[in-house]
């Protein structure tokens, strides 16, 4: 069901789906960080993937009618407060530019450190998710 959300998002499509199979998926969920849902009348209509390893937001998906109700902040809230109860460093995402997701992660806090590849890259250090 993660998969169904992932690709009923418009923006930030990947070119092809198939390169994130769901073997991956569970392996950033049980090996390589750990992730949430948000379920409403049994589908799940959200999700968020934070990564250990790597130190960054893995995903973070709604259906697009869900949107606008405070999912995504709650989903949002709750990986970062997993992610710095285990560590102080200084976790990063990247997203498309021009995107409602680069709106909402601005609106978040999250600090425009420039690119990765053509993606806008996000930093958000310890002591800014403290405030």
């Amino acid at each position: 069901m993660i998969q169904v959300v992932r690709n009923s998002v418009k923006e930030n499509q990947l070119s092809n789906p198939n390169l994130i199979p769901n073997e991956l998926v569970e392996e950033f969920i049980t090996k390589r960080g750990t992730g949430f849902v948000c379920e409403i009348d049994d589908t799940i209509v959200g999700f968020s993937i934070v990564d250990f390893i790597e130190n960054n937001v893995w995903a973070l998906f709604l259906l697009p009618e869900y949107k606008g109700k405070g999912i995504g902040k709650k989903l949002h809230q709750l990986i970062l407060d997993e992610y710095f109860s285990k560590t102080q460093k200084t976790i990063w995402l990247s997203t498309e530019t021009n995107s409602r997701a680069e709106l909402f992660y601005k609106k978040q806090g999250w600090k425009n450190v420039g690119f990765h590849g053509e993606e806008i890259k996000f930093e958000m250090s310890f002591k800014d998710w403290k405030k």
